[in-house]
């Protein structure tokens, strides 16, 4: 069985993105390491080629400024870097995830056991959203509460953004691929990065959504889906994480969006009949 791991980045370092911690974080278990760069106004090629890894191959590509519908350009660059493996088995990962050094055998052992069985296209992962600092996390049925991440090689998959895969079975139409979630977590610290960072991204990103820039300010949540978190971070991200102590602090004045009071009505429906309503992107097996 050969394991292949890819993701793609672009202004990794100006942006915040811990990508270098997570690149470290499956390498152990990978047997290459795929990673699409696109053109940056930093060091973000020079930082990945310092990583002494003959498992690591880099790819350079380019980004179309002309592709602003729904975020579309990121499923671009996630395939090309997928099509660029040659592994069993594709282990996706974003710059901003992480994961834990005490799963990583469980998760190789999984795909072994998973290799030659055809009702399994996928593996997922339960998802560990930090919100502002290392002790926060959301719950919410806004934010996804698992993912599928890795996925096998000889089945038809692309990405229609970067976040998840399509299944095509028949030319014209597509489905969310068959995975079994694993009871393992993918610690996500995207929203942990300083608000400038999170600011500057937004100013470069929203346009390939056809959206504009808006301000984040990390203060204005909803307070009722902080909780705090009680586990332990993986070794290879915690001198990457603020030494901030303690539950973030929201705007007790902040008034709630739409979206946000939907999300609290969903979540009251999820406490009484015990269900999840968060959006899955792949049928649980």
């Amino acid at each position: 069985m050969k394991v292949s791991a890819f993701t793609f980045i672009r202004n990794g370092e100006i942006l915040g993105y811990p990508f270098i911690q997570s690149i470290k974080s499956i390498l152990p278990i990978v047997d290459e390491f795929v990673i699409n760069v696109g053109p940056s106004e930093d060091r973000t090629l020079e930082i990945i080629k310092s990583i002494k890894s003959k498992k690591i191959r880099v790819i350079k590509s380019y980004w179309s400024e002309k592709m602003t519908n729904k975020g579309y350009v990121y499923g671009q660059q996630k395939m090309i870097a997928q099509y660029n493996c040659t592994g069993d088995w594709l282990f996706y990962i974003e710059g901003d995830e992480v994961y834990h050094e005490d799963n990583l055998q469980d998760i190789l052992s999984e795909m072994q056991n998973q290799l030659d069985n055809r009702n399994v296209e996928a593996l997922a992962f339960k998802f560990i959203h930090f919100y502002g600092n290392k002790n926060t996390y959301l719950d919410s049925p806004g934010w996804y509460r698992s993912e599928a991440r890795i996925i096998k090689s000889n089945i038809r998959s692309y990405a229609p953004d970067g976040l998840f895969w399509l299944i095509l079975e028949k030319n014209k139409v597509g489905r969310y691929p068959r995975a079994k979630l694993l009871d393992i977590c993918c610690y996500h610290y995207g929203w942990v990065r300083t608000e400038h960072e999170m600011n500057l991204k937004s100013k470069k990103v929203q346009k390939y959504w056809g959206g504009v820039p808006h301000k984040i300010d990390y203060k204005n949540m909803d307070g009722s889906i902080l909780k705090n978190f009680q586990g332990s971070h993986p070794k290879v991200i915690k001198s990457w994480l603020p030494k901030v102590e303690g539950l973030q602090e929201v705007n007790k004045d902040y008034r709630l969006s739409s979206k946000q009071k939907k999300h609290r009505i969903m979540r009251a429906v999820e406490k009484f009949f015990g269900i999840d309503l968060s959006k899955k992107h792949y049928k649980k097996i």
